[in-house]
């Protein structure tokens, strides 16, 4: 089956950063294509949902934080063909993405570990910049690094109050 012809999964997602900068991230063991990888929480919209209302619902969902604000704005679109265990089938997926600032530094999760094995979930962990640099693993989105540099720099969404304040952001931008 050509990719065109996949069926379409509509999601929300979160990037949810730490006051260091660290961004959560969950490991996920997927069948091909997608593969083993990293993702920010997030899933597919449901009935009545708009992406920032199923990004929000998604979070809480993931994480259990009821008190986190996610930010209106979009800051990423990004298109894969992946499985969608829930779906149990090969899907196209259109993931919308927006920010959450998570007031304390690596945050533990709340009472979620049921919901991550029934999701797939096998690992939560909070990365640096350095760190997304350095691995070889994937990690979605594509280039979430310099996506988080391209946030800190230009201010968006509260990501940094000043320039320089992300690991790895020149002071001078």
């Amino acid at each position: 089956m050509d990719e065109t012809e996949l069926p379409v999964r509509l999601a929300g997602r979160v990037i949810p950063i730490d006051p260091a900068g660290r961004v959560l991230l969950f490991r996920y063991d997927d069948p091909p294509p997608k593969g083993p990888h990293w993702a920010t929480p997030g899933g597919g919209i449901e009935a009545g949902e708009d992406y920032y209302a199923a990004a929000r619902r998604e979070l809480t969902e993931e994480t259990g934080w009821t008190d986190v604000p996610v930010a209106p704005g979009e800051v990423h679109l990004e298109s894969t063909v992946q499985w969608a265990g829930g779906m149990r089938r090969m899907v196209r997926q259109h993931d919308h993405y927006f920010v959450a600032r998570v007031a304390v530094a690596e945050r533990p999760l709340g009472e979620v570990a049921a919901m991550h094995v029934s999701d797939g979930i096998h690992e939560a962990r909070w990365w640096t910049l350095a760190e997304l640099d350095a691995t070889g693993q994937a990690v979605y989105p594509l280039g979430l690094a310099e996506l988080l540099r391209r946030l800190g720099r230009s201010g968006r969404s509260g990501l940094a109050a000043s320039p320089g304040q992300w690991p790895g952001t020149p002071a001078s931008s």
